[in-house]
């Protein structure tokens, strides 16, 4: 083969791998479903075809090796959405908790809504959410009085009784004074790009939103973790709602630089929403980890092109071509 031929064909591969890969991240994308949390709607080891479109197409976020955090993030541009993410879809989006992992859930409230569950009934601006067809309990109802430590803002609840909650929407404006929840604000600033820190004359840690514990069961290596104050004393990266920070703690908190007690309010300007898993005993999601910002939308599912029993590996034949409701 001669020299300009050799070019000629690499070349062509990589504006054919070029083509594939813009087309993967804007317009169709495959998923493996690992986990039952939507069981028996998505099963585990479905194949998903999922449609990244449909929200707003975006170009790349992240440039890097796949199937590994080394990259970097890049600016982007998120092209006019078809219609806006509506209660019922069963969404794609990047894990809050850690980004480099993608969830799919049932989308069950949106900006502005209030959600409640109560005895397992999940009510949504106080008209019940039923649960979809495919969707199942496991277990029984948990006493109202027990308090489940790793619910979202630790407020006494548990999977089966929440309080009320309003889902934050662009534009609200949070107070920021003595009262002010941190555990539910910090968050918002750090997914809408903000930094923050706690410091004084003697420390200085850094506020993260991946969970350490989600980074371990991902198999994050041990040098990594020990960062996180939560697993290592000498760690120096925190987690807004990480039990080894007390309330008052927040007083030192500076972000972009700027001391807390010289911010007055804070304006959002993203969109958020609630999501939860059809099979809603054995699911991660808001309940635990709390909201979603629109610009982790990655799309929604559409249909499943395969699918294996991750048991035994043999594909379940009656499963292809499963339409995603």
């Amino acid at each position: 083969m001669t020299i300009k031929k050799f070019i000629r064909e690499f070349r062509s591969i990589v504006i054919l791998v070029t083509i594939v890969l813009l087309l993967k991240v804007t317009v169709m994308e495959s998923y493996i479903v690992p986990t039952g949390s939507m069981e028996h709607t998505i099963m585990t080891g479905d194949f998903l075809i999922g449609n990244r479109f449909v929200y707003g197409m975006r170009t790349p976020d992240w440039l890097g090796i796949i199937w590994t955090d080394i990259g970097f993030d890049i600016p982007y541009i998120r092209f006019p959405a078809f219609r806006k993410p509506e209660q019922g879809d069963v969404i794609i989006f990047k894990y809050p908790r850690d980004v480099h992992q993608k969830y799919v859930k049932r989308l069950v409230g949106g900006p502005g809504d209030f959600i409640e569950i109560k005895s397992k009934k999940v009510y949504v601006n106080n008209e019940e959410f039923v649960l979809p067809k495919n969707g199942r309990f496991q277990m029984p109802l948990m006493p109202i009085a027990y308090s489940q430590p790793d619910i979202f803002l630790s407020n006494g609840a548990n999977k089966d009784h929440y309080p009320m909650i309003r889902i934050p929407a662009k534009g609200d404006r949070i107070a920021i004074n003595g009262e002010t929840d941190w555990r539910y604000l910090l968050p918002l600033m750090l997914m809408e790009g903000h930094t923050a820190e706690l410091l004084n004359e003697k420390v200085r840690y850094r506020f993260e939103l991946s969970d350490p514990y989600d980074l371990r069961r991902r198999g994050k290596k041990e040098a990594v973790l020990r960062e996180y104050r939560e697993l290592d004393e000498n760690g120096t990266i925190l987690n807004p709602w990480s039990g080894v920070v007390d309330d008052s703690d927040f007083q030192y908190l500076v972000i972009d630089g700027k001391p807390v007690q010289e911010w007055k309010e804070y304006i959002l300007t993203e969109n958020y929403y609630w999501a939860m898993g059809d099979n809603r005993d054995d699911s991660l999601d808001s309940r635990y980890w709390g909201f979603i910002p629109h610009s982790y939308m990655l799309g929604e599912a559409l249909f499943v092109f395969m699918s294996l029993n991750l048991d035994t590996w043999i594909p379940r034949l009656n499963r292809i071509g499963t339409v995603i409701r």
